[in-house]
């Protein structure tokens, strides 16, 4: 199992000083126009972010790893950081930033393509696409899917639950419960899913195909692993099925992924041509298209098929930038033995 990252994370950040960046055209960070530290996944974005150079007119060099390395790197740096743009895969470590002054204020043009819920406060973030948290049931063993994570912790599901404890994603949604509910009732939730013994997998995929061939009964991951799985395999081989959480639950939880530029260094003309290319209509229909993610700009809408619209999910109401509090989150993992 990978150590937790507050105990890694000062290894982590004299290692990535020393690593190469994975750039655009294979130019190094220091001959770039534009430096993009990204906590989104090569595989992801890459295909984006080729064309991403086109549209700035300028060459782009791409450093790779996880959001709360990336952004904790950032803050290390200070004014020496080569990045001119973080793209962040979750809305927490770009709040980090946001807390510190890092990041430079956006034009309002561009706040505005996006809904408040899914930007910075301070409007020095916004987001880029939506993903909600979901749970993946096995339909030959669940009669009732549950309407709440707060069931998970109930004896009926004992040994039947499936997740990924070091996800960012699953740790979002954690940090999400302490600013719903408060740390007193989150630890207690925490406690009482670890004594249902729940199993541990890799990645949010292997737990949805682990739903699917009857290894465990729920799954915690996001919604656009099935839709993935769906066009790659078809409904019918995927075993599984997702059930979106009603009533404001913080199983619900919508994060975003998303952009802000790094303040005090001369990339800033072209990484506000790079925010503006990720709202525009041709990379939100990516999101919507490739990525299975729900688009937050631009006026797109998904054509994945039975997705629900964004508007229709009633998702806990949170400001996402408060979900920066990573490390509080990560000790309490730590506390009742998941990571």
């Amino acid at each position: 199992m990978r150590r937790p990252l507050i105990r890694r994370l000062p290894a982590l950040l004299a290692a990535a000083l020393l690593l190469p960046a994975v750039a655009g055209c294979g130019v190094d960070e220091d001959d770039a126009g534009l430096v993009i530290y990204s906590g989104r996944n090569e595989k992801l974005v890459k295909p984006l972010l080729d064309d991403l150079e086109k549209a700035v007119g300028t060459t782009v060099a791409v450093r790779y790893g996880e959001s709360a390395e990336l952004a904790a790197q950032i803050q290390e740096e200070g004014g020496k950081t080569k990045a001119g743009l973080f793209f962040s895969q979750d809305a927490g470590a770009l709040g980090a930033l946001s807390s510190k002054g890092l990041l430079a204020k956006l034009p309002q043009a561009s706040l505005d393509k996006v809904e408040p819920a899914f930007r910075g406060g301070a409007g020095d973030w916004v987001g880029t696409s939506g993903r909600v948290r979901v749970l993946a049931y096995n339909p030959g063993q669940v009669a009732k899917v549950p309407d709440t994570v707060h069931d998970l912790v109930k004896p009926e599901w004992k040994g039947k639950i499936g997740y990924v404890p070091t996800n960012a994603s699953f740790q979002a949604f954690v940090t999400g419960m302490r600013v719903l509910e408060g740390d007193d009732a989150t630890r207690a939730w925490l406690k009482g899913l670890k004594a249902n013994e729940p199993k541990v997998y890799e990645n949010n995929l292997k737990v949805l195909d682990a739903v699917g061939k009857g290894e465990v009964s729920l799954g915690l991951v996001n919604h656009y692993y099935w839709y993935e799985r769906v066009a790659e395999k078809g409904e019918d081989k995927v075993g599984a099925k997702i059930h979106f959480l009603p009533g404001g639950d913080p199983g619900a939880l919508v994060n975003a992924a998303g952009v802000g530029i790094i303040k005090g260094n001369d990339q800033a003309p072209v990484a506000q041509k790079a925010v503006d290319f990720l709202l525009s209509a041709k990379a939100q229909k990516y999101f919507a298209d490739d990525t299975k993610e729900y688009p937050l700009a631009a006026d797109v809408t998904s054509t994945v098929k039975d997705l629900p619209p964004l508007s229709s999910l009633e998702a806990p109401k949170i400001d996402l930038g408060r979900l920066e509090s990573l490390q509080e989150t990560l000790k309490m993992l730590q506390d009742a033995g998941m990571v």
